[in-house]
């Protein structure tokens, strides 16, 4: 008999909890099991992410716009974070209410899960916080994986617009219905790697990485380091990409903006090394995983989750959390990096990398899909 879950990820933006979405419903499919999937009538984007021919997409904008869809019973329904309250209300038409959980919950109001018969989280440091706010998980993290299933765009990569605009905000609607009639004035001029070495931000700029906080302590250290630069491959609100230009300012045309761009694999292949964010907010990082996978090494603070995606000295390095030490770790290890005469090849840490693999993912599915057959038959 073929179960059919019900998805609901209504963000209107494409990050890591989209990506995430699409290979779950590979995945899914993989082992029988094809998606309802309800997604905002304005995110324009999951026609590009590869998902399985037999996906059902059902536009809606609120919880109760999706409670009133559920008019006939749903064996297994899945959040991308907390169900909406509306369909959580109505549980006599739903066999089992799940999430994943795509941010930790350490520190943070966890009550939105309350009601779920099941969390799925994405790591084990997701897991701990999960576990110590005494909710029904999944005993087992629902690893990302490296997934390049979407466009690649071009194979050159050209500077582009460094704003995502917050619809929720004035400033960002106004400015975002102004820019693009002064975007196509602008000069777009080809990324070119520059001497020296070459780190990485190759990420959404959103408050959740905390690139200004990393900064505001690393730059200052950059700065005085001859010979290292920052390329920056994302895009941001209005404050965040603001705050982080103010924290860069120490390193002068050394720090290079280059928006959102749709070729990622090459992106990586183009830097020495990413850089990621501050650790307690993240909850994987699929752009570490990335990386790796295409062979580039990661720098990282030692800590959760990055010590769960980055093996020291073999797919990347760990420094200390320069919050701890005003950057004095991170200060020792670049001039090593810069006297390597070879950087890490992530993928020579083959067993590393196996655990993020889609064929690994779905093993991981397996025994989930088991119990929901077992439990809603």
């Amino acid at each position: 008999m073929t179960t059919r879950v019900c998805q609901i990820n209504l963000q209107r933006d494409l990050g890591g909890g989209e990506v995430y979405t699409a290979f779950l419903c590979r995945a899914l499919a993989q082992l029988g099991v094809p998606t309802r999937l309800f997604v905002h009538p304005q995110a324009n984007f999951w026609g590009g992410l590869s998902l399985p021919a037999d996906t059902i997409f059902s536009p809606a904008t609120t919880g109760a716009g999706i409670a009133e869809e559920l008019s006939d019973p749903v064996g297994w329904l899945i959040g991308h974070g907390p169900l909406p309250t509306e369909v959580l209300a109505n549980r006599a038409r739903v066999g089992l209410a799940t999430a994943i959980a795509h941010m930790p919950v350490q520190d943070q109001g966890s009550a939105a899960f309350m009601g779920h018969d099941r969390i799925f989280a994405v790591s084990e440091w997701v897991l701990a916080g999960l576990r110590q706010a005494s909710l029904p998980v999944w005993e087992t993290p629902l690893y990302g994986v490296a997934d390049f299933a979407r466009p690649s765009g071009d194979a050159e990569i050209v500077r582009n617009s460094r704003y995502s605009w917050d619809r929720r905000k004035f400033r960002d609607r106004l400015l975002g219905c102004i820019e693009p009639h002064v975007e196509p004035l602008l000069r777009h001029p080809p990324y070119v790697r520059r001497p020296g070495l070459t780190l990485g931000i190759v990420s959404r700029l959103t408050p959740i990485k905390q690139f200004p906080e990393l900064f505001d302590v690393l730059a200052p250290i950059l700065a005085r380091t001859p010979n290292v630069n920052l390329e920056v491959f994302g895009s941001g609100g209005y404050a965040s990409v603001r705050d982080l230009r103010r924290v860069l300012a120490p390193l002068g045309n050394r720090a290079r903006f280059w928006g959102h761009q749709q070729n990622v694999a090459a992106v990586y292949g183009g830097i020495d090394y990413l850089l990621s964010g501050l650790p307690e907010k993240e909850a994987l990082g699929l752009n570490v995983i990335e990386a790796q996978f295409c062979g580039t090494p990661v720098l990282a603070p030692a800590a959760p989750p990055f010590t769960e995606t980055v093996v020291d000295g073999r797919s990347g390095f760990l420094y200390r959390d320069p919050r701890q030490d005003r950057g004095e770790d991170f200060g020792r290890l670049l001039p090593k990096l810069l006297a390597l005469p070879l950087r890490p090849d992530p993928r020579l840490a083959a067993d590393h990398l196996a655990r993020f693999s889609f064929d690994a993912f779905v093993e991981r599915l397996r025994p989930v899909v088991a119990w929901v057959r077992g439990t809603v038959g």
